[in-house]
């Protein structure tokens, strides 16, 4: 990857990008979106096992939360690898390895508890390939597009929407192995093109210090933890809604598994295009200015949420409004890592962040399944989500926006801030 080290040798703003840059930022969206499609299978189908199983609420929300925790810590050592060997290399090495569990659940691992969380364990991998695709992109495209790039890539995460929309539809007009079946020959056929198609950028930097320094060295970079931060609220509540918003509108409000599964792949349609547009501000407005409205929507739209209104209208504005905040602060969030994070660290902070969003989503989900188990009512939940948001909102306004402007202004001179945040020609 390429670290400009002066202003002169930045790209000008305003400049073209090559059409290879769009056919690589092109075909590692469809990469991110056919993983994280694999990623998200057995989501639609908690509710169906909860009953052909006789699981607890628990037991249901760590069947679908286990593949989100390993795809997470996952992203730390593939970013990092990511760093080393290239997207040309990871991109079809993480879709080849992700084909073995989701054959095995198809075939086999369907028929315990134990079963599907082993398979939901090893299907955790095709979550990691967002820590490929970020520093993939990241180098194609110059500073000021790279928010737009980056959210753009961001779209991928809809692949939880094709798995919300066919999953439950293929398995009842065929059988349980067909979703499966069908997203591994999906993945084949990925895993083949990006290995003849995908190119690194020109000029890459391939680091040589061992991967523990590498990571030790990112720990060391205030970016990492303040992206974390902001990146377990934002994408960690998008993750959490997406695996478990099908039993929560099953269980509270009595939706047929099919609606259900439909209303949850409209959230996560909305909360992928806002990503795009999350990004596209940040270059415009800068991030932090969309960090900050994020979390106050999430907070707002919770609070309504918390005394279940009817879903028709309130219920389904107060989650669609949540689904556009937690899509745009996703994007933002990643916008200002590109900004600024060195261009040979930008795989290991996005591994890091990444795990840290992850990670957000593995555990709202146990505590609503909990939550609801002792009290009976969802309530609680997402009165402790608008406590989080709320908390993201102050962090953002605070310790975040005061470690971005004197760095902005040092790097730009005395009027620095006002120019790097104005948008580009």
């Amino acid at each position: 990857m390429v670290q400009p080290t002066t202003e002169s040798e930045r790209p000008v703003p305003g400049a073209p990008v090559p059409g290879r840059a769009w056919l690589m930022l092109a075909l590692a969206t469809i990469g991110f979106a056919v993983n994280f499609w694999a990623w998200a299978l057995l989501s639609p189908l908690g509710p169906r096992f909860k009953d052909s199983l006789e699981l607890s609420s628990f037991q249901q929300s760590l069947l679908v939360a286990v593949p989100v925790v390993v795809g997470s810590l996952g992203r730390i050592p593939v970013g990092a690898l990511t760093d080393r060997f290239g997207g040309r290399v990871m991109f079809p090495v993480v879709s080849a390895v992700t084909i073995v569990p989701v054959l095995y659940l198809g075939v086999a691992g369907h028929s315990s508890l134990t079963a599907l969380l082993v398979g939901g364990f090893f299907l955790g991998i095709g979550g990691t390939a967002f820590a490929v695709g970020v520093p993939f992109v990241n180098a194609w495209f110059p500073p000021q597009r790279r928010g737009l790039a980056i959210g753009v890539f961001g779209a991928g995460m809809g692949g939880t929407a094709i798995s919300a929309l066919t999953t439950v539809k293929l398995v009842d007009a065929h059988s349980m192995a067909t979703p499966f079946l069908i997203t591994a020959a999906v993945l084949t056929v990925y895993a083949v093109v990006a290995a003849l198609l995908l190119r690194d950028a020109p000029g890459r930097t391939v680091p040589t210090e061992p991967l523990a320094r590498r990571l030790a060295a990112t720990a060391r970079l205030g970016i990492t933890w303040q992206a974390s931060a902001l990146y377990a609220v934002a994408f960690g509540g998008y993750i959490a809604f997406s695996v478990y918003l099908p039993t929560y509108l099953k269980t509270g409000y009595g939706l047929p598994q099919a609606d259900a599964a439909n209303r949850m792949a409209g959230f996560v349609l909305l909360a992928v295009a806002m990503r795009s547009i999350g990004g596209w501000l940040s270059d415009r407005l800068g991030p932090v200015r969309v960090l900050a409205a994020s979390p106050a929507v999430v907070a707002a739209g919770a609070v309504v949420q918390s005394f279940t209104p009817s879903l028709a209208p309130v219920g389904t504005i107060a989650f669609l409004a949540m689904a556009g905040a937690l899509g745009a602060g996703s994007g933002a969030t990643f916008a200002l890592v590109a900004l600024r994070t060195p261009a040979n660290k930008v795989g290991s902070v996005t591994g890091v962040v990444g795990a840290a969003g992850g990670l957000g989503g593995f555990v709202p989900p146990l505590v609503m399944g909990s939550l609801y188990g002792e009290y009976g009512s969802y309530a609680a939940g997402l009165a402790l989500l608008a406590i989080v948001a709320a908390a993201a909102l102050g962090y953002t306004l605070s310790g975040v926006r005061s470690a971005v402007q004197p760095r902005d202004a040092a790097s730009h001179g005395p009027a620095g801030l006002n120019r790097a945040r104005r948008p580009a020609s």
